[in-house]
Parts: C-alpha cells; structure tokens; sequence
C-alpha cells in the first residue's frame, strides 16, 4: 500500500487541478465546443506543448522510470481508425460533458450522475476489447 501511495498523491492532486481550472466543468465544456470561449482551448493547448516538451526532455536526455528501466517511446503510422476514433470520442464528450480524465473529479465533486457516464465508458472499453481483432488496425 506505501508503494502506491505517490500514485494516489497524484491523483489527488490532478482531480483537485482539474476542479480548480473549471475542466470538469459542463458549462466550459459546451463552451468549448459552441466555440464561444477560448479557456478549454487554451489548456488543451497547453497541454500539447508541455507533453512535447517533456517527451523532447526524455528523448535527448533517455531519461528511466522509478524503477530503472528505458522508456522507450514507438512511432506510430497514421491510421484512419484514430480519425473515427477521436469523432466517436469527441461525439460522446460533446454529449456527456465529460471525457475519462475529469470523469473522476466530477464524480468526487458530488456530480453522481456521472457515474452513468463512467458506466458506459467502461462498457464501450468492454465492447472495444471484445471485438478488436476483428478490426482493421
């Protein structure tokens, strides 16, 4: 359980970021996609810059994880399933207001009706992995 303690830290400190910059916010989000502000737009972006950064940071300096081993990071090919993915993704979140990572803070937050959006996010996880073979990848 001690070993696991760093990870519930983070986690705690992410769902109260998460709180406090609005991003679980349905309201920002309907924002967002209305394109009537620029917040969620602008930690998005943020976002994107800091992750290239830190993916540059561990690539020039072949940084390890805690436990010692390489973090080897794959280049990936284009594929026209992340472009129907990421429309089916964007779909349910434009519709729920609510995308995996808030999805927590949102149900800590006493928003319990979100839990049936964390339902169906774990059943269409279910359904993925059940008939992904069959897809082209």
């Amino acid at each position: 359980m001690k070993r696991n303690f760093k990870y519930l830290l983070a986690g705690l400190v992410f769902g109260i970021i998460l709180v406090k910059s609005e991003v679980i916010s349905w309201f920002r989000i309907q924002e967002m996609f209305r394109l009537q502000a620029f917040h969620m737009y602008g930690i998005i972006c943020s976002a994107i810059v800091v992750g290239l950064i830190a993916i540059l940071i561990i690539k020039r300096f072949r940084l390890k994880t805690f436990s010692g081993e390489d973090i080897i990071i794959p280049t990936k090919k284009f594929h026209w399933g992340n472009v129907y993915g990421g429309l089916i993704f964007g779909l349910g979140w434009a519709l729920t207001g609510a995308c995996p990572g808030p999805l927590f803070a949102q149900i800590g937050s006493g928003f319990l009706v979100v839990t049936v959006t964390l339902l169906s996010a774990i059943a269409g996880t279910w359904v993925y992995g059940a008939v992904r073979d069959g897809l082209p990848h």
